[in-house]
């Protein structure tokens, strides 16, 4: 795992994820309004989220990043997560490379948190990694997330069918090209 073991922003502490985080992450994970554009399957059990905190910590050791917790900086509570994966999987025809993604509690929703949380993973992107290019996806009818992107400085490349959910594909280069 990178060195870093915390980004701030303004508002935010990002770090990555713990076995302590698995109550608060099934708290989001298990609410059917946070998977309405995720494919509509909220987990069902505690045992899930354990093998999604597994699975990050694994990115973690294998590539050295992967999505964190989004504490508020104010107070420490839990709000979500984002961060960068190394995608290991086609998807879109793509592989391996940097997808920023984010996920946030109801509550934290329409307050930047995404916006400041991603730029901070662009950053971290542009300035730690080196990449060229990072890439995400958002669901078609997901317009808040289409918003977050675009305010990011991602460009809308192409729509696609991936699991059966038509997504937009996004791409950010980071060069300044």
């Amino acid at each position: 795992m990178s060195t870093l073991q915390t980004i701030t922003t303004d508002r935010l502490l990002l770090r990555p994820f713990t076995d302590a985080d698995a109550e608060a992450l099934f708290e989001m994970d298990s609410n059917p309004e946070v998977h309405r554009y995720l494919g509509n399957q909220p987990v069902k059990s505690i045992e899930e989220i354990i093998s999604i905190i597994d699975f990050i910590q694994q990115q973690y050791r294998d590539f050295g990043i992967g999505r964190w917790v989004v504490t508020d900086k104010s107070n420490g509570a839990f709000m979500g997560w984002a961060g960068l994966k190394w995608i290991t999987e086609a998807i879109n025809g793509h592989l391996h490379y940097y997808d920023l993604g984010y996920r946030f509690l109801p509550k934290y929703w329409g307050y930047g948190f995404a916006t400041e949380a991603g730029k901070a993973w662009v950053n971290y992107a542009t300035n730690e990694l080196g990449q060229e290019k990072i890439y995400a996806i958002a669901d078609s009818q997901n317009l808040a997330s289409q918003n977050v992107l675009r305010k990011l400085g991602f460009t809308t490349k192409q729509n696609f069918v991936h699991e059966g959910i038509s997504h937009l594909w996004f791409e950010k280069c980071l060069t300044g090209i």
